[in-house]
């Protein structure tokens, strides 16, 4: 006597497939957009112990800076410091040999040259790599080779690349456009202290704080959850 064997139907295997993709791509997706939330929850209260700090006088990078009257450290880094440079010029054109006589019998070989000097291409060089010192009146950074200073009070133009790695900066006591590269995560960390910087430094710490503490009240609420489409569709039928 044979066993009864339950087999699923082709439909039913198929429909079964489609929804583990669907539940394991919905779990992916909220493990991104979790991770990103995390990361500015994180960044927030950093944010709001720096500047709190920073509000009552104190540092929060030990350093060993020439500190203007009411200057206090928030973040450093390692970076990459890039300025406005150009490519070697390059020579196009051709040349002919003509020879000259000096004396004695000897012809002395000259090239007569024929074209035209093409400037370089003027972009971004990096220069060098060391310390980035972001405090409350400007940013710094410091290597081997390289010193360069922005303060807040010069700025022109701030702007970064699409993932926030690179930064760019225009001051109005030097021509040359300049900057710093971080590593992705750092330079997302960055830009938040960096954006909190100028604006303490416009309008004091207060503003700043309460728009802080306002942000992390709303993220806090904001937190993604998981929504297995398998789960949705089983209350859906449940329901029915």
């Amino acid at each position: 006597m044979s066993l009864p064997v339950t087999t699923l139907t082709s439909m039913g295997w198929i429909a079964n497939l489609k929804a583990k993709r669907a539940d394991k791509a919905a779990t992916n997706e909220y493990n991104r957009l979790h991770e990103i939330w995390q990361e500015d929850v994180e960044s927030l209260k950093k944010l709001i112990t720096v500047f709190t700090a920073a509000s009552k006088g104190e540092d929060s990078v030990p350093n060993t800076l020439m500190q203007q009257k009411g200057e206090h450290t928030l973040w450093s880094a390692t970076g990459i410091f890039h300025e406005t440079g150009r490519t070697p010029s390059s020579y196009v054109g051709g040349s002919t040999g003509v020879s000259i006589p000096v004396g004695g019998g000897i012809r002395f070989r000259v090239g007569a040259m024929k074209g035209q000097i093409v400037p370089g291409i003027e972009l971004q060089v990096d220069k060098d790599q060391g310390v980035v010192m972001l405090t409350t009146e400007r940013l710094i950074f410091t290597g081997p080779i390289k010193t360069q200073e922005w303060n807040f009070d010069k700025l022109l133009q701030l702007s970064t690349n699409e993932d926030e790695s690179d930064y760019f900066i225009s001051v109005s006591n030097r021509q040359k456009t300049s900057g710093v590269r971080f590593a992705p995560a750092t330079g997302r960390e960055f830009n938040r202290f960096l954006g909190s910087a100028t604006s303490a430094h416009e309008h004091g710490y207060a503003e700043v704080i309460a728009e802080l503490k306002k942000m992390e009240k709303e993220a806090v609420g904001q937190e993604p959850k998981l929504e297995l489409p398998s789960l949705i569709a089983n209350s859906k039928l449940t329901a029915n």
